[in-house]
């Protein structure tokens, strides 16, 4: 995993805006409709140059495609697991539905929040992993965008293990816990193949921290004991993958709300450094979690790996100052060192293909932001070269002769 160490390198969570024309065709295909596929793998492979080359002209240094053949950060694995079966027992419905936000805000969470549009899966045999041409193609794709060109690192967004549990009922094993590492075992071999084809893999884990927001019969504890089950599983999954090659990130999901009942990072921080990996990409810029910098202080940061906080929000459409940016920056270089910190935003900005809430132009000025907040920061990280000064040495005192007492 490429680190900052001469200057601070910008990433992003994943997910980017869609060309009207690909997003037609991926909503289309979403409600049954008819889509010609020989056309929407051409439009997905030419839209994946496209990103690739949008990233690269904004100066942003990790990549990935956009997610530009998903549907969502986590539906697509309906199409890449088998043992599921469409669920006409729960009907689509906005995923705030029965949350702490909700309940808090009914009003504001009864208009404005679109219902999901995938079919919700339920599990009736055993789960295996189906979507080895997918995967492959999303590589081949990736690759063929890149055409040598080497930015600093590559990555691809992976659904983790917990989150497939979660939108999809276990009707068929006996145990949730046994449905959970079935999950893992198959979700394993694409993890593996992201790898194997020379790119980061990162793990999409947002309901690590926003099962507390779900769940409002939960409290802190039951939040902490389920979440110990499913980094367990999730690290079963990466057995075989060194831990510099794997990037995990967590959020709240929830955008444009009002959030005061995220979990608060100091009530997980230890189960999520658990995790196996080299990297963690996290909220850290809304005005709900931006003050809990502080908190990545102390926190037991395994040797040698990497914080990506975010310094540019998905939840407000306002564009980040690049002197605010570079503020937030070297907040965390001055806990973990410079060369520990990648600046990254706090989650993607089309997890559902169809999400209008941040209009692609103002998705680009933030990572405009972001870019010139990195350039900032890295100036005034890596003064007169990024050298230390040297330390002087206080000199040494010539002892003064006693005076004599003789008169």
């Amino acid at each position: 995993m490429q680190t900052s160490t001469k200057r601070i390198l910008t990433t992003h969570a994943g997910s980017l805006p869609r060309p009207a024309d690909l997003l037609e065709m991926i909503m289309a295909k979403d409600d049954g409709r008819a889509v010609d596929q020989k056309t929407l793998q051409a439009r997905v492979k030419s839209g994946v140059k496209e990103i690739v080359d949008k990233q690269l002209e904004l100066g942003v240094d990790i990549i990935d495609d956009g997610e530009y053949s998903k549907p969502s950060f986590t539906t697509y694995a309906n199409e890449r697991l088998g043992g599921f079966e469409p669920d006409p027992s729960t009907p689509r419905k906005s995923p705030w539905d029965g949350t702490r936000e909700a309940l808090s805000f009914p009003d504001f969470y009864a208009i404005g929040h679109v219902a999901s549009r995938q079919q919700r899966m339920a599990c009736t045999s055993p789960v295996t992993y189906t979507g080895q041409a997918q995967v492959q193609r999303d590589i081949e794709n990736l690759k063929a965008a890149l055409n040598g060109r080497k930015p600093a690192d590559v990555f691809v967004p992976s659904i983790s293990p917990s989150n497939v549990e979660e939108w999809r009922r276990n009707d068929y094993y006996k145990t949730q816990e046994e449905y959970l590492f079935a999950v893992a075992d198959a979700m394993r071999e694409e993890y593996n193949a992201i790898v194997a084809a020379g790119f980061l893999v990162q793990i999409d884990d947002p309901r690590l921290v926003s099962y507390y927001m779900v769940r409002p019969d939960a409290s802190i504890a039951d939040c902490r004991k389920w979440a110990n089950v499913r980094v367990e599983a999730l690290n079963h999954a990466l057995r075989d993958i060194p831990r510099e090659k794997i990037r995990h990130h967590t959020c709240y999901g929830i955008n444009m709300g009002p959030r005061v009942h995220d979990m608060e990072v100091k009530d997980l921080i230890d189960i999520i450094l658990k995790i196996k990996a080299g990297a963690y990409s996290f909220e850290a810029s809304n005005p709900r979690h931006e003050h809990e910098w502080k908190v990545w202080g102390n926190a037991k940061l395994p040797k040698d790996a990497v914080l990506i906080p975010g310094v540019i929000s998905h939840s407000t459409v306002l564009v980040e100052h690049p002197e605010l940016v570079a503020e937030r920056i070297a907040r965390f270089a001055s806990l973990v060192g410079r060369e520990r910190v990648i600046a990254g935003s706090d989650c993607g900005f089309a997890t559902f293909a169809g999400s209008k809430e941040i209009h692609p132009s103002i998705v680009w000025a933030k990572f405009e932001a972001l870019v010139k907040g990195a350039k900032l920061a890295s100036k005034e990280l890596w003064k007169a070269g990024g050298k230390k000064k040297p330390v002087k040495k206080p000199a040494k005192k010539t002892p003064k002769k006693a005076k004599s007492r003789r008169r």
